[in-house]
């Protein structure tokens, strides 16, 4: 008998939204205007709106609004501040806008840094630093936003730091009334296949403050200061403007991702009501208003490998995800270099001792249950 899968992965399309964005990207193409067009502006007057924020604009990736923003914060000939457990993109942001890395580590039950790692690089600083930190550049691992982070925000701001969100994963999530993208000075959002909501690709920066909006603009449009086709170059940017078709299926998905993220919520509730049964311990998001649900960060119990528990649910029918993340950044030969002779040890202990079950929009609760259940018989232990 064929074995149901349960995979980690769900385009969250239907047959009606096929038909409007094919329409519409007739229009698109027939129009001429493939860039910096209405669906661009209608999509980031929509995201503004949705997160709270003054100003969005739309980029091509996660990538570049990270670096726009390190950029518009100039950081070049300084240190931030940096998760070790994060994607590659984020460290690469700093490098490229000009900056150090100096790595923070991680807690184990938010698998975010804490404020006391914050203050401690920031009040002792690192034998390896030689430049000012200037900032903290912090990731919503999972989508989760960290209990600590609005007292990080508050610190950093009073000595003068600005904190940046790399809100890639972190798509409606929100605490104490305050969306992420919307509570530091800045953040960027990813809009690749695998994420909650998706352009196929693209990204969005999220500011509040006018100047920002405006270089922002300037930076992701090669320089021109208010001009969409101008010759006129005056900042150092680059060309990482997203298409007319991008931002119209952004704006398809940006409207139903309220439902999208009830979905994924009500999965995560009966796959973690399991786990807290069987006392394996997991990311929880129960402090938060609202969770984007991008991972369920399962902690691997002692004696368990991923090999042997990814082997087995497989075998069931049921495929793991990708992880937040297995290698942490002071650990990739790229950035060889970086921290020399630091250790990270609740990052180099929990990197690649955690799994992250199936949790989709388009999980059926009877999926929910089942990855629930699988996870409790393979990594229960008593």
């Amino acid at each position: 008998m064929t074995v149901h899968q349960i995979k980690p992965f769900y385009f969250d399309i239907t047959d009606d939204e096929i038909e409007y964005f094919l329409s519409e990207s007739e229009k698109i193409l027939r129009s001429g205007t493939l860039i910096l067009g209405k669906h661009t502006a209608e999509f980031e007057k929509a995201f503004a709106e949705y997160v709270g924020t003054r100003y969005a604009i739309a980029v091509n990736s996660g990538s570049s609004g990270l670096e726009i923003l390190l950029r518009l914060r100039k950081v070049e000939g300084t240190t931030v501040l940096v998760p070790t457990n994060t994607n590659f993109a984020t460290v690469a942001a700093v490098i490229r806008a000009g900056g150090q890395v100096q790595y923070l580590d991680m807690d184990e039950g938010t698998f975010a840094p804490s404020l006391e790692m914050v203050q401690k690089a920031v009040e002792g600083g690192s034998s390896s630093q030689d430049t000012t930190i200037s900032g903290v550049l912090w990731v919503h691992i999972g989508g989760v936003i960290s209990p600590e982070f609005p007292q990080v925000v508050e610190y950093c701001h009073q000595r003068g730091l600005f904190v940046l969100e790399d809100t890639a994963h972190a798509h409606g999530s929100r605490i104490k009334g305050v969306s992420a993208g919307n509570l530091g000075d800045g953040a960027a959002f990813s809009f690749f296949p695998t994420k909650v909501m998706t352009t196929f690709e693209g990204g969005m920066v999220t500011v509040n403050d006018e100047e920002d909006d405006y270089i922002a603009r300037s930076l992701r449009n090669q320089g021109k200061r208010g001009m969409d086709y101008g010759g006129l170059h005056t900042d150092f940017g680059n060309s990482t403007r997203i298409t007319e078709i991008n931002a119209l299926f952004g704006r398809i998905q940006l409207k139903k991702l309220p439902d999208m993220l009830k979905r994924r919520q009500r999965a995560y509730e009966l796959i973690s009501a399991l786990l807290r049964e069987a006392g394996i311990k997991f990311v929880s998001t129960d402090h938060m208003d609202v969770a984007s649900q991008y991972k369920l960060i399962v902690h691997l119990p002692a004696g368990k490998t991923v090999k042997e528990v990814k082997t087995a649910l497989a075998q069931e029918g049921i495929f793991l995800g990708g992880t937040v993340y297995e290698i942490p950044c002071h650990q990739q030969p790229v950035f060889a270099g970086i921290c020399p002779g630091q250790s990270f040890p609740s990052a180099e202990q929990w990197c690649p001792n955690h799994i992250c079950p199936p949790l989709t929009s388009g999980m059926t609760e009877a999926e929910a249950q089942r990855v629930g259940e699988a996870l409790t018989r393979h990594l229960y232990t008593n």
